[in-house]
């Protein structure tokens, strides 16, 4: 036997329930389950999952579970999917940057077109094919700036670019995230 739960016993995830505003340049095309937003930075489309429900209200996006139900598993995916939205209404309204530094003797960034050019004191010099929707910069030799519309691409080529050589923890040399904090170990004494 199904019990009716009332409306206003429902809990909500309370990233879920928050409205995302929409700044003005960003248009909204909602069909069905399919979100399409278009701003002054490009375009980026999102499937909500079937269990979550998007309306658009004023110049405000709003998220709900589209079973009236108290199981955990929709009021988290209704956050997660506000979480989602939201950062492609930043992407497309602002975008997202990730900054890169190098850090050792001879080591070098050029950009070239849709290819990075890295020297990282190997061999051979390391070339990175940019991915598009992706900009990258280089405004010194020694810094790369990762740019785009979508969140986890940038967070994600910035991640590649590092992989190369990531900092090593003696005397801190590699590629490391501008923000990033590098915990330096103590040299062997004899």
């Amino acid at each position: 036997m199904a019990t009716v739960i009332k409306e206003s016993k429902i809990r909500t995830s309370r990233v879920g329930k928050k409205p995302i505003s929409l700044p003005s340049g960003v248009n909204v095309t909602i069909e069905g389950q399919h979100v399409a937003l278009k701003g002054k930075n490009g375009s980026a489309e999102l499937h909500i999952h079937p269990w979550v429900e998007v309306q658009q209200e004023g110049g405000e996006l709003r998220l709900s579970p589209r079973h009236l139900t108290n199981e955990a598993k929709y009021r988290a995916m209704t956050g997660t999917m506000r979480a989602l939205l939201n950062n492609m209404v930043q992407g497309v309204s602002q975008g997202f940057q990730r900054k890169l530094q190098l850090v050792g003797v001879g080591y070098k960034a050029q950009a070239q077109g849709n290819v990075l050019n890295l020297t990282l004191g190997f061999s051979h010099p390391v070339e990175f094919k940019v991915p598009d929707g992706i900009a990258i910069q280089t405004p010194t030799q020694t810094e790369i700036i990762v740019q785009g519309v979508d969140k986890q691409q940038v967070g994600e080529v910035a991640a590649k670019i590092r992989a190369y050589r990531p900092p090593e923890p003696y005397k801190g040399k590699g590629v490391r995230y501008a923000d990033e904090t590098i915990i330096l170990k103590e040299a062997k004494k004899k």
